[in-house]
């Protein structure tokens, strides 16, 4: 599934370097043996992101430079989905920036599935496992479900690990929380690209046809 993934954000043309970070000697080897760039990190992280962050100091990227973080359960993903990520950083203001894509009522029922709502202004309100917005008047009202893509200033990714898990990320079991509640705001691109995640076993079956789909399109109409 990682080699998918490390494939893939290969082919966006903004990303410098891509490397695999993991605290798992059997994942390690794996990348070894398919020629992935990999890294070996400590295993008492308590989040994905302050993996990256050793990972990212590990490389000596500077601190005005932006970091993705991509995470392995996304073999599906495009890498024009990075280029949107990265988009947003033309604006010095933008300190971070994730991805949500449309989805409907069923999916938005669904816990694994994160669901976010942005401002006007593109900027995240708020993430949660919850349906939200609640629609007290239309029950097939409109959801952004996220996609569990990230980019950060370095400086910034260096400040989300130094604050340390905030309330609400407690409760809710979401990261990106914790710079809500700090006052950093995440910027939020709405995406037209179709993302999966692997998050339980039976993903795979979905993925792997979504895969298979990417591969081999449909042929264009005469």
């Amino acid at each position: 599934m990682f080699w998918h993934v490390y494939s893939r954000a290969c082919q966006c043309p903004e990303l410098v370097k891509t490397v695999l970070a993991t605290d798992d000697k059997r994942i390690f080897k794996a990348a070894t043996d398919l020629d992935v760039p990999v890294m070996m990190t400590r295993r008492d992280h308590i989040s994905g992101t302050d993996r990256v962050l050793e990972a990212a100091l590990g490389m000596g990227i500077p601190g005005n430079a932006v970091v993705v973080n991509i995470q392995g359960d996304e073999p599906a993903l495009e890498p024009a989905m990075l280029s949107q990520l990265l988009k947003p950083f033309i604006s010095p203001e933008v300190m971070v920036s994730t991805l949500a894509q449309k989805i409907d009522a069923e999916k938005a029922l669904n816990p694994d599935i994160v669901k976010v709502v942005p401002a006007l202004n593109g900027r995240a309100l708020y993430f949660s496992r919850s349906p939200i917005p609640f629609y007290r008047d239309d029950e097939h009202g409109e959801h952004f479900g996220h996609i569990g893509l990230y980019a950060f200033r370095m400086d910034i990714l260096k400040k989300f690990v130094h604050l340390g898990p905030g309330h609400l990320e407690k409760i809710e079991k979401l990261e990106q929380l914790r710079l809500l509640e700090n006052g950093i705001p995440i910027h939020v691109v709405i995406t037209d690209y179709e993302s999966v995640s692997v998050d339980r076993p039976e993903d795979l079956t979905i993925v792997s046809r979504l895969l298979f789909r990417k591969v081999n399109p449909k042929p264009s109409p005469l």
